[in-house]
């Protein structure tokens, strides 16, 4: 395995509870804390429950039960309520949880499993299949070091070595603007916004978050991608003077700055080498869509090559593994996800947002039309390639 982000580790735990041998190799010299993805959606807890890591994750995280659209120029709030789920599925609720701590939680559970490591500062230069296992070289601290596995998952992020030490491509498009994240300690619900937001807003619109309970929040946003770096600090001070009273006192925790993209690599297997997350696709991460994506990319793919190791089906189901995530991906995640961040961030055109409200708020007033609006999540999931069954099915859609 290359790659200790979440879907890496996630991967790795559920191999290591099915008795495989698994090690996950991992460039940075520990868990990585910059502001990254935080939320995941109701449709996919179920395989998180399954790993035996959901009720960890909820105790150092918290439940949403609801998402703001929060208009900037008018103060409006449309609030779309997961309270149609109850009764319907099992979470009836999303789950807020940086992906750092998720980490934390999945390394504690894969302390149990001896046959499962983790190597750090595991810098990988060399990929080399040989027909029945694939031979990778690294490096921890300058000293070389080599394995040979008979699989490899590269989860190694969109920047994948794995992808572009193969030559695969990575199709689609790449955003002319970056997305800014930063955390801050500061109540955004003493300004009447809700623990997750989508502030619209054509100039400064805004994800705005809270990321854990002691007080700490997330705001995101997108910018033009040639704004000058060093000029960021005064762009936050900018975008929190619109999001924030004009008297607040906060503190800046954090902030990273990075590309958006619609892209997605080829195929998600050459031979052995298996892909996963955003080492396979990547997409604006305004819906939260490339977490629940990677997610299901791991549950389907763990079981499958599971499956194979175990001569109980066929590699070719792997081939079958590319296929429907890929399309899922182009055909759910990218759409969607694309429609949102024109919505939060792009909506100069005051007569498409008000149609677009309208919308809005005729959903969140229609319990079975906000039911079909957060079952857009659980699109994203495909069928197990083994037994042709929904994972979820009799873990998401019956109340428990």
């Amino acid at each position: 395995m290359v790659g200790a982000g979440p879907v890496g580790l996630v991967s790795a735990l559920a191999l290591a509870r099915q008795g495989i041998a698994v090690t996950v190799l991992e460039r940075e010299p520990d868990v990585f804390r910059s502001p990254r993805a935080m939320t995941y959606h109701w449709s996919c807890l179920f395989g998180l429950d399954d790993l035996g890591v959901l009720d960890d994750m909820s105790a150092v995280g918290f439940y949403v039960r609801e998402t703001n659209f929060h208009i900037l120029a008018t103060g409006e709030n449309v609030t779309f309520s997961l309270e149609p789920l109850r009764g319907l599925v099992k979470h009836p609720y999303n789950l807020t949880l940086g992906q750092d701590r998720l980490a934390e939680v999945v390394i504690e559970h894969l302390r149990a499993y001896p046959h499962a490591n983790v190597l750090w500062n595991a810098e990988v230069d060399q990929i080399a299949q040989q027909g029945d296992h694939v031979d990778v070289r690294f490096s921890i601290a300058g000293e070389p070091r080599s394995l040979r596995a008979d699989w490899l998952i590269a989860a190694d992020g969109g920047s994948s070595f794995v992808r572009k030490s193969l030559g695969l491509s990575f199709e689609g498009l790449t955003w002319p603007h970056n997305f800014v994240a930063t955390n801050v300690r500061f109540d955004f619900r003493s300004t009447g916004l809700f623990e997750t937001n989508y502030v619209v807003d054509p100039r400064h619109g805004a994800v705005v978050a809270k990321v854990r309970q002691d007080g700490l929040w997330r705001v995101t946003w997108s910018e033009d991608a040639d704004a000058d770096p060093s000029e960021i600090d005064a762009r936050v001070a900018a975008q929190y003077a619109a999001v924030m009273p004009a008297d607040a006192s906060f503190e800046l925790v954090a902030k990273s700055m990075y590309r958006m993209h619609q892209r997605a690599t080829e195929t998600m297997r050459v031979g052995r080498v298996l892909f996963a997350g955003d080492a396979a696709h990547v997409t604006n991460p305004t819906s939260g869509f490339g977490l629940v994506g990677g997610l299901y990319d791991a549950y389907v793919l763990t079981e499958a090559l599971g499956a194979v190791i175990r001569d109980e089906a066929s590699d070719a189901v792997l081939d079958r593994y590319s296929d429907d995530r890929l399309s899922a991906f182009w055909t759910v995640s990218s759409p969607v996800s694309t429609e949102s961040k024109r919505l939060v961030f792009h909506s100069e055109d005051a007569d498409r947002l008000e149609v677009d409200m309208k919308m809005y708020r005729r959903i969140a007033a229609d319990p079975a039309q906000l039911v079909s609006f957060w079952s857009q999540g659980k699109r994203i999931e495909t069928p197990s390639v083994v037994t042709g069954l929904r994972l979820s099915a009799g873990r998401n859609d019956t109340a428990q």
